[in-house]
């Protein structure tokens, strides 16, 4: 191994929380090595889904979508309720409310703007140990050693960085287990709009169509883990759903797949997730904050990569309790309550009757109940902001988009 780098900040991993903390990083001032195991650009098991959260995060750090090739932006989406009935929900105005971005394309776009934001980015370079002192911490790679000050974990569901602290959860297999999976040749509605099928023999769960460029779509189905359902179980049902009427017409009859599906644990725990430890904080799927209603998790990848930043820039090197203090304090601020609510509302969806009934009150809703609905439900206000006063705000779902 050659010679230890010296640096204020070293981020693990180089997904959305790792880029967004290090871009933040960096604009401030601050030195930042990134390092991932892979290669970029690298794929990522995920729906590919950008939420009006996402897209603002991203606006803040100054992301230009035209980095991404195959990026698609969405104006509505069609929900069907475990019944058969279908509601389009409209995502329009100024702004951008929801995209769609091949996380292949998307984390690699990140990654060249935290190059070009003046972040040191080591791709193939794996986190092997972490030393802690008392005053700065040693990350091991497979080819160097990294004298920091702090340490922003953003290496995911499995984090070895959490492993080497001693703070996993033995057996942990996460909230949500995900199948997704590329086609092409859509000539259905699905060409231009996103679906969601909530099938009976799913829930609690759903199956997703997002659209691409040329035809193409992200197709999958993520089911809440219950204890009984076998992964064997799940990879047999892909082929039926693809072959069920109403898919088939939203697809049309050209449709055929690419490549090979892919699946993989999504964790859903912020309430009960290490945060921060010594100088390390936890970031993205390493403080399990995805999303527990939906399993959607870039967003809050982003918000708390951000979220790690500021806390790092606000407290300094030597105050590595302050940092661990007002991230946890701001995580708590941003997700904690929405986390009980989706759980909530997503014990309800979990039946049948539960999404029946959900998907009939927002048919019955009118024009203005559907918008603000589908606003509401790809997070352009926080789930529980009706009950978090101290996020209140004038502009309650009538603020434009994501001006990308």
């Amino acid at each position: 191994m050659t010679a230890t780098i010296v640096t204020d900040v070293v981020v693990v991993g180089g997904g959305p929380a790792g880029s967004a903390a290090a871009i933040a990083l960096a604009r401030a001032g601050r030195a930042v090595v990134l390092v991932d195991k892979a290669v970029f650009p690298r794929d990522k098991c995920c729906g590919d889904g950008l939420t009006t959260l996402a897209l603002r995060e991203l606006e803040a750090i100054g992301f230009d979508p035209g980095e991404v090739t195959d990026w698609f932006d969405v104006d509505g989406a069609t929900l069907r309720s475990p019944s058969g009935r279908e509601v389009r929900v409209p995502l329009e105005g100024p702004g951008r409310y929801a995209a769609v971005a091949p996380r292949l394309q998307f984390d690699d776009a990140l990654v060249r703007l935290a190059r070009a934001t003046g972040v040191d980015v080591r791709d193939g370079a794996g986190f092997e140990g972490l030393t802690p002192y008392d005053d700065h911490v040693v990350v091991a790679t497979g080819q160097q050693a990294i004298a920091a000050r702090y340490v922003v974990a953003a290496d995911g569901m499995w984090s070895p960085v959490r492993k080497s602290l001693g703070l996993n959860m033995p057996g942990y297999l996460g909230e949500w287990h995900g199948f997704r999976q590329y086609g092409r040749h859509v000539t259905g509605a699905a060409v231009d709009e996103l679906h969601v099928w909530f099938e009976p023999d799913l829930l609690p769960g759903y199956a997703w169509s997002f659209p691409l460029p040329g035809g193409r779509v992200n197709i999958g189905f993520g089911v809440l883990r219950d204890g009984q359902r076998k992964i064997q179980e799940m990879k047999a049902l892909w082929g039926d759903l693809l072959q069920r009427p109403h898919i088939v017409d939203a697809l049309g009859p050209q449709f055929e797949l690419e490549d090979r599906h892919t699946a993989w644990p999504i964790p859903a725990r912020i309430d009960d997730a290490v945060l921060a430890h010594g100088r390390v904080l936890f970031t993205g799927d390493a403080a399990m904050a995805t999303d527990v209603m939906t399993g959607e998790g870039i967003g809050q990848a982003l918000l708390t990569g951000r979220l790690a930043a500021e806390a790092i820039i606000g407290a300094g090197a030597q105050q590595p309790e302050v940092a661990a203090t007002t991230y946890e304090r701001t995580v708590d601020h941003h997700l904690l309550a929405d986390h009980r609510m989706s759980r909530a509302l997503g014990s309800v969806l979990a039946s049948a009757w539960g999404a029946r009934g959900a998907i009939r009150v927002v048919a019955a809703s009118g024009a203005w109940g559907r918008r603000n609905f589908a606003r509401w439900m790809f997070e352009d206000e926080p789930r529980a902001i009706a009950l978090t006063p101290s996020r209140w705000h004038r502009q309650f779902l009538r603020r434009p988009g994501a001006g990308l």
